[in-house]
């Protein structure tokens, strides 16, 4: 199933995203996700925050109307790589920072999320360019700064590092951030070949084959040079990306664990989050120590992991799965929620996986939920046949999408 996106412009666009004064508004008549349950009522909203929440159909003067659809807390991305699609959308072609960032912000926006935490790689390999790794994080991230510092963006825009430590630049790049740069969430990637999300190798081969049309000995001289990378400064890099988090107090997350030994790792590191584990068992280790299971939500749309890996819908039943990511398609974020609340039959707490979860997950306590004092960042859909489509988002009360 797909969204439709339904965008209502604002009389004068200029104000609505500039103008900070300009967020008083009641949204009535709708179906209002709480944290356990869903009441129809009313929103009201003064100065970008929620002052009241009432309950029934009244439309009072000057409110708009719901016509009864759901009104959830904005959608909280936590790793998308999507930005990087904009930066460079074919092999070898590279778009603008500016315009590639500006694109990105209006297409989360159109899809609900109006918090996102913008995964950018950190770790490259210059002595092979076969997948045409370069550094660009630093330079990406200090122009998504001035566009929040010039309010040119619609969405409320953080900095994720994904420190990839099969790599030989890791270091020397996270030696150019510093507490300037406002990195809130840190990554331990680690996609050696033969390991975590890649112990199979047949996926990353399917991959390689398709994407950069490798034959079987370029593919394998690939594998070689990543393993004697990885060997040479891994366990170096790891200890780097960990102390740059401490440092800077960056939320740390593992990524792709695998066996109980990935997950006794990110305990060790103090990881918080947990980034598509691919077994079970890993993700069962990882909630019982109060680690945040993240699971795609292109994986639960599917039914299946792209990588083989173990399912979303496998960890929803024991609870596993706390939170869900967009990853690297945008519009499933919403319609994973949705589809998980319809398997659950509980649509608020299937809701709070892309919404409070998330945002407490990163300490987040100002929004992720409709709540009086909080963010007024909210997302208006309704279903047809299932699918949800949007109809209005709005952040710190101003209408973006």
């Amino acid at each position: 199933m797909s969204v439709i996106y339904v965008w209502h412009q604002a009389n004068n666009a200029s104000t609505t995203q500039r103008d900070h004064n300009v967020t008083n508004i009641c949204l009535a008549n709708a179906s209002i996700i709480l944290e356990s349950e869903i009441l129809h009522g009313s929103v009201h909203v003064e100065n970008g925050k929620i002052v009241d929440i009432t309950s029934g159909v009244t439309v009072p003067a000057g409110a708009t109307d719901m016509d009864g659809d759901y009104l959830s807390a904005g959608l909280v991305e936590l790793h998308t790589d999507n930005l990087e699609r904009h930066l460079k959308p074919r092999p070898g072609v590279r778009q603008p920072k500016l315009d590639a960032i500006l694109a990105h912000d209006g297409e989360l926006a159109s899809t609900g999320i109006t918090t996102v935490f913008d995964a950018l790689r950190v770790g490259s390999v210059v002595s092979d360019n076969t997948e045409s790794y370069e550094p660009y994080a630093l330079e990406t991230a200090e122009t998504i700064a001035r566009l929040i510092d010039s309010d040119n963006l619609r969405i409320d825009h953080h900095i994720h590092l994904r420190a990839e430590v099969c790599s030989e630049t890791l270091t020397q790049e996270l030696n150019d951030f510093g507490a300037a740069h406002g990195v809130g969430l840190l990554s331990l990637m680690d996609h050696t070949p033969g390991q975590r999300q890649f112990a199979d190798t047949k996926q990353l081969e399917r991959y390689l084959k398709g994407k950069h049309g490798m034959d079987d000995e370029q593919m394998q001289a690939h594998f070689l040079t990543l393993q004697a990378i990885s060997q040479k400064h891994a366990e170096k890099h790891r200890e780097d990306a960990i102390g740059f988090a401490r440092q800077f107090g960056c939320i740390l997350a593992s990524h792709d664990d695998t066996t109980l030994g990935d997950v006794d790792m990110a305990i060790d590191a103090g990881c918080r989050i947990a980034e598509f584990p691919t077994t079970i068992a890993a993700a069962e280790k990882c909630d019982h120590h109060d680690i945040a299971v993240m699971m795609g939500a292109p994986n639960l749309m599917r039914g299946g992991s792209h990588s083989g890996n173990v399912s979303a819908i496998d960890l929803v039943e024991p609870g596993y799965l706390r939170i869900l990511s967009s990853d690297y398609v945008p519009s499933t974020l919403l319609r994973a929620a949705v589809k998980m609340g319809q398997m659950i039959e509980d649509m608020a707490r299937a809701m709070t996986t892309v919404t409070l979860a998330p945002a407490r997950a990163v300490g987040l306590d100002d929004r992720g939920l409709i709540a009086e004092g909080l963010r007024a960042d909210l997302v208006r859909f309704k279903l047809v046949d299932g699918t949800p489509i949007i109809r209005g988002v709005w952040s710190q009360g101003r209408q973006v999408a």
